[in-house]
């Protein structure tokens, strides 16, 4: 089975989509993520996002990038950050992709830093989240798209560190627009054993961002790469994998190594039989 490969935008080099998507094709990816600025900047880039789709750009899902997130201990932060999201999942949907993602926060606390316990409580942090992924949820069920929630690890983040634990936050939502995202650095981190966390998410998981042990691109670290798609395929895994990394070398021979370690070596996307 192949798994189609997303490259996220900012590491393609290109004047616009249509050119990154030109070499993104030619290098073995099949679609680009897009970032989905605050203010609304997705939804400010329509006129561009509208002709780069017109032209056959395929862009799959966004990956928020804000400095404040759905989790944020300010709730006019936190209302902000869903309608953000909100916007995202319209413009992804009228672009005929599948979602958006977003983390619970990112940068905003952790318990490995002084002072190591945040102002709000475990139940507070659960209730914030539930009641953003729901609302998101609707929204991404009428558009026909959906919202994937990451986790990030525990020097990023302190509420969603893991596969289960995210999980368990789309099973107190109840919607099937909310599903997880695994990232394979933050998993590198946090997981005991990633193939048995992808197994056990495997209803939940929707999509999968991907980069090395280094947070560089795949080969350029210690991650077994045969393993972990191996694991994919044997799940049935149905979505996409992007390419979210820093790039080590001269960027166009670094995204060629990722493509070929993930199995889409300088070749057009051969759909499964």
């Amino acid at each position: 089975m192949d798994i189609p490969l997303a490259c996220q935008e900012q590491l393609l080099p290109g004047a616009d989509l249509i050119d990154k998507y030109a070499l993104a094709v030619s290098l073995g990816y099949q679609g680009i993520e897009l970032r989905g600025r605050g203010d609304l900047g997705l939804a400010r880039r329509l006129p561009e996002l509208r002709r780069a789709h017109a032209a056959g750009v395929v862009t799959p899902t966004v990956c928020v990038e804000m400095d404040h997130f759905i989790g944020d201990f300010d709730p006019d932060r936190s209302r902000d950050a869903v309608r953000n999201l909100r916007s995202q999942l319209s413009v992804i949907a009228e672009l005929g992709g599948v979602g958006a993602m977003t983390p619970a926060a990112w940068g905003m606390f952790s318990r490995r830093l002084p002072p190591f316990e945040p102002p709000r409580t475990p139940a507070g942090d659960r209730r914030v989240l539930v009641d953003a992924l729901g609302e998101l949820g609707e929204h991404a069920r009428t558009e026909g798209v959906t919202l994937f929630l990451e986790p990030l690890n525990r020097y990023e983040d302190h509420m969603v560190n893991r596969l289960d634990q995210a999980v368990e936050l789309c099973r107190a939502v109840g919607s099937p627009a909310v599903r997880v995202v695994a990232d394979t650095y933050h998993m590198n981190i946090e997981e005991d054993d990633p193939h048995a966390a992808l197994r056990a998410a495997a209803p939940y998981l929707g999509h999968v961002q991907v980069s090395d042990s280094n947070r560089h691109q795949p080969g350029a670290g210690h991650l077994d790469w045969p393993a972990l798609l191996g694991t994919l395929t044997d799940l049935g895994y149905p979505g996409w994998l992007a390419l979210e990394c820093r790039l080590r070398g001269e960027p166009v021979a670094a995204l060629r190594q990722a493509a070929t370690v993930l199995g889409h070596p300088d070749r057009p996307w051969r759909a499964a039989a």
